[in-house]
């Protein structure tokens, strides 16, 4: 069989794999580009290796770790109970602060995984014991979350970046930002104001935890956490403002904050979400095997006899959704999807490849409150022992499907319709 084809039936291969076992595919598509690329194909192992995105690498572990740090030594966990105090006991104003404060952390580095991780047990043990309803505080979190997290720092942000730049789209890393956080907040307004936002107005501020927490005393931030800060602060003045190389800037500042005691080193390197950064790289790999050896011309072929310029973005949008819901956004959809664009465009005659990129990532990312996702996961997991978790579950399970329709729309409309 020709190699082009079992390179696109070893990427189908991992998409399936990755949508039914929670095993790590970046490492299996590293097995696959090895057996197809060298052992059937005979291409030379130094030029699969090749296919390792060094530079995306540096950056996702540059990040990683020094969020790593602020994560250590509690200085997130801290920004997070400083915000939910400022809420004075008002009951209805905690999901939003939630969805704001999920959002401002996971855009300044860590990431969306990393933040719904931190601030899920919280949120969902305060939800239950405030009356707020459990569905809409894991929504109102989650997609705070996602919002922030293709900002030009964090870990999801860098990986569409980075893509799009090789395929001809450098310097968008802003219009994907805002894109995504636009289409979020658009459905989290929506999901709040239809799953019990209104109701919580309604009753006003009521005796419970929420009200319990605004007579609380949050301690000052320590020496520690003030250094960290400081870090993170720099880090978004010179990445942002002048430039400089995120990741490397990242290490750079993380090994002052290490040399200041900011954290513990050994914790901070084991916080880093390394089984992301691997099916991310690992998934690359193959990618870069598929388009050496024509796979991905075979896979853009078979998304062009579905599309047109007019469709392209309902296709394209819809199919990354739906298998975004079982499977890993940013290891998966993204370094799958996004190199095709170019190649897509070219093959059904026209279209706007700007709103392809935007859409799979906004598309993508709606769908992951899913509980098949890490993210819907996460909320259910941590839900409190009051919760009816079997009907959060069907009730996220729902809600992550309905997204791969409703999603898919709205960024047909956003950015076919309305050209933002």
């Amino acid at each position: 069989m020709d190699v082009s084809i079992l390179s696109l039936l070893a990427l189908l291969v991992a998409i399936i794999i990755s949508c039914i076992s929670p095993k790590n595919i970046g490492i299996l598509a590293i097995g696959l580009a090895f057996i197809v690329g060298n052992v059937l194909g005979g291409i030379k192992p130094d030029k699969i290796i090749a296919g390792f995105p060094l530079s995306l690498f540096m950056t996702l572990a540059g990040v990683t770790y020094l969020f790593g740090i602020a994560q250590v030594n509690g200085t997130i966990d801290k920004i997070t109970k400083y915000a939910v105090k400022a809420v004075r006991g008002n009951v209805a104003l905690l999901p939003i602060v939630f969805f704001f404060v999920a959002f401002v952390l996971s855009a300044i580095g860590p990431g969306h995984i990393s933040i719904i991780a931190l601030m899920a047990p919280a949120a969902m043990l305060l939800a239950e014991e405030a009356g707020i309803s459990p569905f809409l505080m894991a929504l109102m979190v989650g997609n705070g979350a996602q919002a922030g997290g293709v900002s030009p720092i964090a870990p999801t942000g860098v990986i569409v970046n980075s893509l799009a730049a090789k395929i001809g789209f450098a310097g968008i890393a802003f219009p994907v930002f805002f894109n995504n956080a636009l289409g979020h907040f658009a459905i989290a307004i929506m999901a709040y104001l239809v799953f019990g936002g209104l109701k919580l107005w309604k009753q006003g501020s009521t005796n419970s935890k929420a009200s319990a927490i605004a007579s609380i005393v949050v301690e000052a931030f320590n020496r520690q956490q003030l250094i960290t800060l400081t870090g993170i602060g720099l880090l978004m003045v010179l990445a942002l403002g002048f430039k400089f190389d995120v990741g490397l800037t990242s290490f750079t500042i993380g090994a002052v904050l290490t040399m200041l005691n900011a954290a513990d080193e050994n914790q901070a390197v084991k916080s880093m979400p390394w089984n992301t950064i691997m099916m991310v790289c690992g998934v690359t790999i193959l990618i870069g095997l598929m388009k050496n050896v024509g796979g991905m011309d075979l896979f853009t072929q078979l998304i062009a006899k579905f599309s047109t310029p007019a469709t392209a973005t309902l296709v394209v949008g819809f199919i990354a959704a739906v298998i975004s819901a079982y499977a890993s956004t940013s290891g998966v959809i993204l370094p799958a999807f996004i190199p095709l664009v170019p190649d897509l465009i070219a093959k059904i005659g026209g279209g706007d490849p700007l709103a392809l990129i935007y859409t799979i990532v906004l598309a993508g990312h709606l769908v992951d409150v899913s509980p098949l996702s890490t993210n819907g996961a996460l909320l259910v997991g941590a839900a409190g022992p009051k919760t009816d978790k079997q009907k959060l579950f069907r009730n996220l399970m729902i809600w992550g499907f309905a997204m791969a329709v409703v999603g898919t729309i709205l960024s047909w409309l956003m950015f076919d319709i309305l050209k933002i």
